[in-house]
């Protein structure tokens, strides 16, 4: 394994092409230096400078490790910041999974806002639901997640941070004749599946009664196609109501129940996700 500073001097050699001027130029004597140079040409098998009385020349493998070294003493000189910026989450990568909700909200802010805050962070991001999120973090896929819950039943044994609490609003088919609120609780549902999140779930048909589900689908987009299709009616968070679609209309409902967004990690997470929470608690 080659050393730094046998590269260091070797470097000095080869800018100047003259020993004496390099030793000065590493404050030393220029025999140690001369010494330094043979043992180098010594480790790798081959002549790095010609030499005469009169010149000193760079041999072909001479040039090339003069590339090399450039490079390499470059990268030295530059890893410590490098791990400094690692360790104050200022660099490095960010996993981050999001329910599909959380995009009609902060999110696009936050995560464009980080970029410009943190331009050596790399953003690794995936939609997923949180069954999907738990199984991510059981493996160690993602670092941080947003995900939805009724509140103050927030995933147990993670750290987290409340985006928000929001109420649920009802998306209804659109049609000439406006229903009544008994007559959309009579309506069958269209929900997502009770493991993507199994408290909202539990919350959304204890309220809406015993019309049933009509139709289970994950994405909350899908869930709003299947309503413009009048399959049914479904509950999603207020924020939602920015995603338009033609044959919906959303209506706030008296005593409807309420959706909560938290931010999830580990308490082992790498520093980015800290670096991340501490935008997100500002709000970007």
């Amino acid at each position: 394994m080659i050393e730094l500073r046998p590269l260091q001097q070797f470097l000095a050699v080869a800018e100047l092409l003259h020993f004496g001027r390099a030793a000065e130029r590493l404050h030393m004597s220029q025999p140690p230096l001369t010494q330094a140079v043979r043992k180098l040409e010594a480790q790798l098998g081959v002549q790095l400078f010609e030499r005469s009385s009169r010149s000193v020349r760079l041999t072909a493998a001479g040039a090339a490790l003069q590339v090399s070294a450039r490079r390499l003493l470059a990268e030295a000189a530059a890893l410590p910041a490098e791990v400094k910026a690692v360790a104050d989450g200022l660099a490095g990568r960010l996993r981050l999974a999001f329910v599909s909700t959380v995009g009609f909200g902060g999110l696009p802010q936050w995560l464009r806002s980080f970029r410009e805050a943190c331009p050596q962070v790399a953003l690794a991001l995936r939609e997923a639901t949180l069954d999907v999120q738990l199984h991510d973090f059981a493996t160690g896929a993602i670092d941080a997640g947003f995900v939805i819950h009724t509140p103050g039943s927030a995933p147990a044994g993670f750290e987290r941070l409340s985006i928000g609490v929001e109420p649920l609003v009802l998306a209804l088919p659109s049609s000439d004749h406006t229903p009544s609120d008994d007559e959309c609780r009579a309506a069958p549902l269209v929900i997502f599946p009770r493991e993507v999140a199994p408290s909202l779930y539990d919350a959304i048909l204890a309220h809406h009664g015993a019309a049933g589900v009509a139709q289970e689908a994950i994405q909350m987009q899908t869930i709003i196609n299947l309503v413009s299709a009048a399959i049914g009616v479904a509950w999603v968070p207020a924020s939602l109501q920015g995603l338009q679609r033609a044959g919906v209309v959303y209506r706030s409902m008296a005593r409807a129940p309420e959706v909560e967004t938290s931010l999830i990690w580990r308490s082992d997470a790498p520093p980015v996700v800290a670096r991340f929470v501490e935008h997100v608690a500002g709000r970007g």
